[in-house]
C-alpha cells in the first residue's frame, strides 16, 4: 500500500543533473514541504539539488515514533520507500549516495534516522533535528554498517515530543552501527531548529561542495 506519493514532492534548488549534491528535507508533523524548504535559504544549499516530499494529510505515520512498529503501519514503510524513491531521483540523474543528504525536522527526523538504519549505506550526512531512531527502547535491532555517515542528533533536553532517552540511545545504536555521530543537545524544552545544528549542515555541506 503506497499511502505517500513522491510526485507531489516540491523540487527546488539546481537542476538534478548539475547539482553538487541532492538534500531531501523532510518536514514534520503537521508541516508540509513549503514549511521546511525555506531552510535551504537559512543553510546555504547554493548549488545543491532539493526535494521536499509533502506526506499525506501532513502526518508520515499515525502514532508517536516510541509506539509499537505496528501501530505505524502501513503509513511508516510507505514513507520510507517515498525516501528511497527520492534518493533514487538523484542517483539516477548521476549523484552518488556519497553526496545526497537527508535532513529532517521532528517526525522528519526519526524517519530520516530510521531511513538510514533500514538502507544502510555511506550517505553525505544525516540531520536528524528532534528525533531519534523509530520504535520503542527495547526493539531489537540487527547490526549494520553505515560507513561512517556522518550523523547529527540534535534536542532540547527537556523536548516534550522527544524523550532524552530516546535520543541518548539513538546515539549509541548509531555509532555501534558505524556512523559518525554528533550529538547535541541544548538546554530547555524547545522542540524547534538550534544555531549549533545550523552551524553543523554548513560545515557538511562545505565538505560536499
Amino acid at each position: 500500500m503506497k499511502l505517500h506519493d513522491s510526485t507531489n514532492a516540491l523540487h527546488f534548488g539546481s537542476a538534478l543533473n548539475k547539482a553538487k549534491g541532492l538534500l531531501i528535507l523532510i518536514h514534520g508533523r503537521g508541516s508540509c514541504a513549503e514549511d521546511i524548504a525555506g531552510l535551504a535559504d537559512t543553510i546555504s544549499a547554493d548549488g545543491f539539488a532539493c526535494i521536499a516530499p509533502n506526506a499525506e494529510n501532513s502526518t508520515w505515520y499515525p502514532q508517536r515514533f516510541l509506539a509499537p512498529l505496528e501501530q505505524n503501519e502501513p503509513w511508516l514503510s510507505s514513507a520510507l520507500e517515498l525516501i528511497d524513491t527520492l534518493r533514487l531521483e538523484g542517483i539516477n540523474a548521476g549523484i552518488p549516495n556519497e553526496r545526497i543528504a537527508l535532513i529532517g525536522f521532528s517526525q522528519g527526523a526519526c524517519l530520516s534516522l530510521e531511513y538510514a538504519y533500514r538502507n544502510p549505506m555511506q550517505l553525505g550526512f544525516i540531520a536528524g533535528l528532534s528525533g531519534a531512531l523509530i520504535g520503542p527502547l527495547d526493539l531489537s535491532r540487527k547490526s549494520v554498517d553505515l560507513k561512517k555517515t556522518p550523523v547529527l542528533l540534535g534536542c532540547a533536553e527537556a523536548d516534550g515530543h522527544i524523550p532524552l532517552a530516546y535520543v541518548e540511545q539513538s546515539a549509541l545504536l548509531l555509532t555501534e552501527m558505524n556512523a559518525t555521530v554528533t550529538k547535541q543537545i541544548y538546554p530547555g524544552s524547545s522542540h524547534t531548529l538550534f544555531a549549533p545544528e545550523i552551524h553543523w549542515i554548513k560545515t557538511q555541506l562545505s565538505e560536499l561542495k
